[in-house]
């Protein structure tokens, strides 16, 4: 995964790769290196190894005598951890947040029917400590932000399938974007207390109470972000205007 603020190349695939992400090049459409290395004011190799990386996770291709075009949204490589960060990290579209949503509503009920199931003491004890941190972040939106990333990857470790696991860039865009835009407007329920049911039916070994309370959790989410998008909407200030993620 690309680190934001690593070097002047780790700053190049940001910066265009948000760009392209947003729609500021159409797919078809011929980039211009040069023009990149004025506007980014770094140096050729710089322009030359952020195309790649862009080539690698399916935004770009590069062809003798068409040059360097945007490939079809249809070719991204959309799972990858950057493109999910990049699509959720300034004005993520409300067909980005369902997609996230529903992909959500498939896997943390599995995992949590799993988790259930095969959790060892080890696992329980990065949930706990998970939730305390939720605990004592108070109003601090960021750390209620990391907490609840952590206590959602905890549950997904849980389940001691890799692949499952895997699917943690997913859930984590998904918590990533929704919790950016519900704590950072400061209008949300408590969600402490049905993170506090999951994490007791997981330790009891009651599958389906762990998934009747990961669709609680679920439900909840989703309330609170359609509520805050409402209001914001009344106020005239659209959700989706969020600022950017501090690197």
């Amino acid at each position: 995964m690309t680190q934001p603020g690593r070097g002047l190349h780790g700053q190049a695939v940001e910066e265009l790769g948000r760009r392209i992400i947003r729609g500021d090049y159409p797919p078809g459409s011929v980039v211009d290196p040069v023009k990149f290395e004025t506007e980014l004011g770094v140096s050729k190799t710089v322009v030359r190894e952020a195309l790649r990386v862009l080539a690698a996770k399916g935004l770009l291709e590069s062809r003798q005598k068409r040059g360097t075009t945007i490939r079809p949204r249809a070719d991204w490589n959309l799972l990858d951890s950057d493109l999910l960060r990049w699509q959720g990290s300034s004005a993520p579209s409300d067909g980005f947040l369902e997609d996230l949503a529903e992909v959500r509503a498939i896997v943390e009920p599995a995992g949590a029917r799993l988790a259930a199931a095969r959790r060892t003491p080890a696992d329980l004890d990065a949930m706990r400590r998970a939730l305390e941190a939720m605990g004592a972040a108070g109003t601090d939106a960021d750390a209620m932000v990391e907490a609840d990333l952590a206590f959602h990857r905890a549950l997904l470790d849980s389940a001691h399938n890799e692949l499952l696991s895997r699917m943690e860039v997913v859930i984590e865009a998904g918590l990533r974007v929704r919790d950016r835009i519900v704590h950072g407007a400061r209008h949300f329920s408590d969600s402490i207390p049905v993170h506090r049911d999951l994490l007791a039916a997981v330790e009891a070994g009651d599958p389906d109470a762990a998934v009747a309370a990961v669709e609680s959790l679920l439900a909840q989410a989703s309330h609170d972000l359609a509520a805050v998008q409402a209001q914001e909407q009344q106020d005239g200030h659209p959700t989706d205007a969020i600022p950017e993620e501090t690197p």
